[in-house]
């Protein structure tokens, strides 16, 4: 196989980063220490032993578009190097390439979560668990970044610094009751998205209004008022979903409406699962400035779950990440901006295997491994839109 020089458009947005070394002990380019940990976590390894291990196993393939002055670096190499990184400088790095490649999408769906590397702790030296704020685009199927935080609880004032390094002008942005802010629907607004936030406990009196609007609405069977509703059915998995989708723009009924930046809509959702015989239901609320268009409701709504199937599960599933034991402060953000970025490019990759089976095959054929270091996709040719379903007024 003939290898080419690295693709700028990943190498590129590494070489300005700044090495934290003194000059005098810098035995390896810190570009091309960076490169060794992405492909080598493209294949499967999940820590520093194992990306130097990798280094090692495929110093000849490395060696035809990399320098490696002294080698591939040692395991401890790779831990002190990526624990003096500056997290913010990398997960800018990181934002810079995922610009690169995204596809700028009106309507775009932008998912924020929070999850907690469970296993990442270091109680001897008083460091809690790493817990994230990430924030996912569904249709181009990019995490898009991400900032870290002390505790799940501390999410509300982590959400507005993710929001302001992302470009969501366009977006409608899906948060959890969580994120269910005032503030935080105002600022999403003044960067020119929109947003759909959900309603629970957190939000006690506005759950409560929204809920009992609904409630009047639905007496008068919505007769005269502003309202659409859309249903889906989806059988797999020996289950039967149904869920009911209903926008309603009727807001007299909110004793703090004029607070919320830009509201013009609230939605509830029905759903009904039947498993082997038993019918569960389930009622949940959402507040937003998306209108009244149930479809664009529905896509919004269901699709906030995309953060939690196609980033927090395969990260968990395909790249262990709860069981890391990486626990210096940066180097285990570091190498969860690591893994992002192989996720991102695997999730992005038209080979019909699942995330772990790439990353294997990635491992075995240097071939594929060229293509996922040095030809990211075109993800303005290979957005696919799904199907709409059918809508009928309320």
């Amino acid at each position: 196989m003939e290898l080419v020089a690295p693709d700028r458009s990943l190498v590129g947005h590494f070489e300005s980063l700044e090495d934290p070394r003194c000059p005098l002990k810098r035995r390896h380019i810190l570009h091309e220490m960076i490169v060794i940990a992405i492909a080598a976590i493209l294949c499967g390894a999940d820590g520093w032993v194992a990306i130097a291990q990798c280094g090692r196993s495929k110093r000849t393939w490395f060696e035809g578009f990399l320098r490696l002055p002294h080698g591939i670096p040692s395991h401890d190499t790779f831990g002190r190097v990526f624990g003096l990184l500056a997290p913010a400088a990398f997960e800018a790095c990181f934002r810079a390439w995922v610009e690169s490649i995204r596809a700028l999408l009106p309507g775009e769906i932008v998912a924020i979560d929070g999850k907690t590397l469970r296993r990442s702790h270091n109680r001897g030296a008083g460091l809690a668990a790493l817990h994230m704020v990430s924030a996912w685009a569904t249709h181009n199927r990019l995490a898009l970044g991400q900032v870290v935080t002390d505790a799940k609880s501390n999410e509300i004032t982590a959400i507005p610094r993710l929001l302001e390094l992302l470009h969501i002008e366009g977006c409608i942005v899906t948060i959890d009751a969580m994120g269910c802010q005032t503030k935080i629907a105002a600022l999403i607004v003044a960067r020119g998205g929109d947003y759909l936030l959900a309603l629970k406990g957190n939000q006690g009196t506005l759950a409560a209004e929204v809920e009992e609007t609904f409630i009047d609405a639905d007496a008068k069977d919505y007769d005269g008022l502003p309202s659409q509703v859309v249903e889906t059915v989806e059988r797999g998995h020996g289950r039967r979903e149904r869920r009911r989708y209903r926008t309603l723009g009727q807001l007299d009924g909110l004793s703090n409406g004029a607070a919320w930046k830009g509201l013009n809509m609230l939605g509830m959702v029905e759903s009904e699962c039947e498993r082997d015989g038993k019918i569960t239901r389930e009622t949940r609320y959402y507040i937003g400035s998306i209108g009244l268009d149930a479809q664009t409701f529905a896509s919004a709504a269901r699709g906030h779950w995309g953060i939690e199937n196609s980033l927090h599960w395969s990260l968990d599933v395909a790249f262990r990440e709860d069981e890391s034991r990486v626990r210096d402060e940066n180097a285990r953000e570091n190498l969860a901006v690591l893994r992002h970025f192989a996720l991102n490019r695997l999730k992005n990759d038209d080979t019909k295997l699942g995330i772990a089976n790439k990353r294997l095959r990635a491992g075995w054929d240097d071939t594929y491994l060229h293509k996922l270091l040095f030809e990211p996709p075109d993800l303005r040719t290979k957005i696919k839109t799904s199907a709409s379903p059918n809508i009928r007024a309320g």
